[in-house]
């Protein structure tokens, strides 16, 4: 009941700041800068991360917020936490400043360890993606709602696999087995490209690279509830808030497979 009563609200939060964002994209009128570790940032960003906090605090003012652009609370902190909310104001900001339209609003709710309910905002196609945890995931635009589901994969078939744009093809090839036929689908944004995933449009999605926890709060719930899961890359489930660092170790999403993802993509080590 709990959850349920915040998802309207929260979706109406994330419309609101990917409004937000869609207006400073099209006028152009943004500033653009590096972090310390060299991702992009956008006055845009801070924008949406600002109307969505303010949101979120007049909705629950008892829960805590972690964003990507204000997350510096340690971990003896927020271990103990019973819920909070995990969000990315704009994930895809490269996306953003390349003029593609791929970009998205991300909010989760985390409850005892693991995502609850999962929002992501699409402006450019005024679509929501969004589940709370034990009721389905679904995918809503304008109107039209439709409860999503991952595709099942058959051996013999090629296998869709969502990329971005901008990562080199042969680091994926590099991971399949050497017989698996491949298809590529071009997307921009983390968020989006696993909601393909949940949806039924790619069979699964192999991020190498840095992401932190709130790149994932939110398609997690989205992606197990349409039936599929998220697993780094030893195929261990992902962690949330148990480590000082709330960076992601490489990951992948992943919906259904006949002949076993073990066999189509091939376990590494990786840092967790």
């Amino acid at each position: 009941m709990f959850l349920s009563k915040l998802l309207e609200p929260v979706k109406v939060a994330a419309r609101e700041a990917g409004d937000l964002l869609w207006q400073i994209y099209q006028s152009g009128d943004f500033e653009y800068n590096a972090k310390a570790d060299d991702s992009p940032v956008t006055s845009a960003d801070y924008a949406a991360n600002r109307a969505i906090i303010e949101r979120l605090s007049e909705l629950t003012p008892d829960i805590p917020i972690i964003s990507e652009e204000n997350f510096h609370v340690p971990l003896l902190q927020r271990q103990d936490w019973p819920r909070y909310w995990l969000i990315d104001p704009m994930d895809g900001t490269q996306e953003f400043v390349a003029r593609s339209g791929d970009f998205a609003v991300s909010i989760a709710l985390v409850e005892h360890g693991w995502p609850a309910l999962g929002v992501i905002y699409w402006p450019k196609e005024q679509i929501w993606y969004y589940a709370t945890r034990g009721h389905g995931a679904f995918k809503q635009q304008r109107n039209l709602i439709n409860r999503i589901r991952v595709h099942e994969h058959q051996s013999g078939e090629p296998l869709r696999i969502a990329v971005s744009r901008r990562q080199s093809r042969a680091v994926i090839d590099a991971l399949l087995s050497p017989s698996q036929t491949v298809e590529y689908i071009a997307l921009g944004s983390c968020s989006l490209k696993s909601c393909l995933v949940a949806e039924g449009g790619a069979d699964c999605y192999l991020r190498i690279g840095p992401t932190g926890e709130w790149d994932t709060g939110a398609v997690h719930v989205i992606v197990e509830e349409a039936g599929g899961k998220i697993l780094d890359s030893q195929f261990f489930p992902l962690t949330y808030n148990q480590r000082e660092t709330l960076a992601n170790p490489d990951f992948m999403v992943i919906g259904q497979s006949s002949a076993g993802w073990s066999e189509l993509i091939q376990s590494r080590a990786t840092n967790r």
